[in-house]
């Protein structure tokens, strides 16, 4: 059985990924895991799976979980070292991480110091800081595998392939619930931006997604995952979410990755690789998929797209500064304190007054980010 932690647990991706264990059987262990502030369901899956470890990151209901864990002889730990501890446990042979947002970017870089085998939901460690951490990871020679869909794709389409011989990626988006709509987007309320046409996920990628700020983060993440300039990487709006992912060979020959709507298919690949498991998931059938459509994005309506091409092209710094603004502007978005247009126009001004600092330390990283945050929460209170 690989023995595997999980962080972010109780999240939509952490649920998921426990389907996939349940789903085989005999197949996984889970050693650790860690959520944010939900200790309930924390619980719950703790006296299910009856792991060594378990790591509440927010402490409010740390002393209450701890009593409860205690009777069932189950560590608890908190905060970042917690998380880590999670990660790097002894007997742990792979980490899914699956948390929201920044929180965990050290424990990452611990489990890969450690040895382990590491998969990533979240897109934020490889935008923040994916050059530093593919260093570390080649330098480890750990496998460090996508769970995002579309960087799945890439990556499955990528297998096995020479460099030379690829001209271009391109990640697909179904463009979110305001793809068809002509009208403003000032108004744009938090329960319309929530209404995702083809995924269900958490509200923070869900409002991603409204934005095209998904496709900026995941074009960061690409470059720096398959070591790609971000001049070839394309992104393409794919209302029917079949096609994930394609690759275009320098002969002009295209190779696409396609599949159902299901994030526990990468997940499960991601787990067993390089095997493939059997599932009982439904199968694509391309005979009931009336039309594929291919359009280009419109960066005017959807500005969030270019700023993160342009986080990318300068690189350095700039890349956390981008997804730390834009953690701030979503959650005053979703607490109805600026409007959706406003998101933009928060991460451009927080952009243009940083003075990004190139081949960052994690450390500086982290400074930059903290320092993006705050300036987030000082423009959004003009808005």
């Amino acid at each position: 059985m690989k023995a595997i932690s999980i962080i972010g647990s109780t999240g939509s991706i952490g649920q998921s990924t426990l389907r996939v264990l349940k789903a085989h059987p005999g197949k996984f262990k889970v050693i650790g895991l860690a959520a944010k502030n939900n200790a309930e369901a924390l619980l719950d899956q703790a006296i299910e799976l009856k792991p060594k470890i378990v790591c509440l990151y927010e402490t409010e209901k740390a002393l209450w979980l701890e009593k409860k864990l205690k009777k069932l002889n189950i560590k608890l730990a908190t905060g970042e070292t917690g998380l880590s501890a999670v990660g790097c446990h002894p007997d742990v042979e792979q980490v899914i991480f699956a948390a929201v947002g920044a929180v965990g970017l050290k424990s990452i870089f611990d489990a890969v110091d450690a040895g382990k085998d590491v998969a990533v939901a979240n897109k934020e460690p490889l935008v923040m800081a994916g050059e530093l951490l593919m260093k570390r990871v080649k330098k480890e020679g750990v496998h460090f595998l996508p769970i995002d869909s579309e960087h799945s794709g890439l990556w499955q389409c990528l297998e096995g392939r020479p460099k030379e011989t690829i001209n271009k990626l391109f990640l697909t988006s179904s463009g979110g619930p305001f793809l068809k709509g002509k009208r403003s987007l000032r108004y744009v309320t938090p329960e319309k931006a929530l209404k995702h046409p083809k995924w269900k996920m958490g509200p923070k990628i869900t409002v991603d997604s409204a934005t095209l700020m998904n496709k900026g983060l995941e074009v960061i993440e690409a470059a720096n995952l398959f070591g790609v300039p971000v001049g070839r990487i394309g992104v393409l709006i794919h209302p029917q979410a079949v096609v994930h992912a394609l690759i275009e060979f320098v002969d002009g020959s295209i190779l696409a990755q396609m599949g159902i709507t299901d994030m526990r298919l990468p997940i499960q690949y991601a787990l067993s690789y390089p095997s493939r498991l059997v599932n009982t998931l439904p199968t694509l059938d391309l005979t009931r998929e009336a039309n594929f459509e291919f359009l280009k994005p419109d960066t005017k309506r959807f500005p969030c797209l270019e700023l993160g091409y342009e986080a990318k092209r300068i690189g350095g710094t700039m890349p956390a500064v981008l997804n730390a603004a834009n953690e701030i502007a979503v959650q005053k978005f979703l607490d109805r304190k600026i409007r959706f247009t406003h998101i933009a126009n928060t991460i451009e001004k927080v952009m243009n007054r940083h003075k990004p600092r190139q081949n960052p330390s994690l450390n500086q990283i982290i400074e930059s980010d903290v320092w993006a945050r705050e300036e987030a929460e000082r423009f959004t209170l003009t808005c």
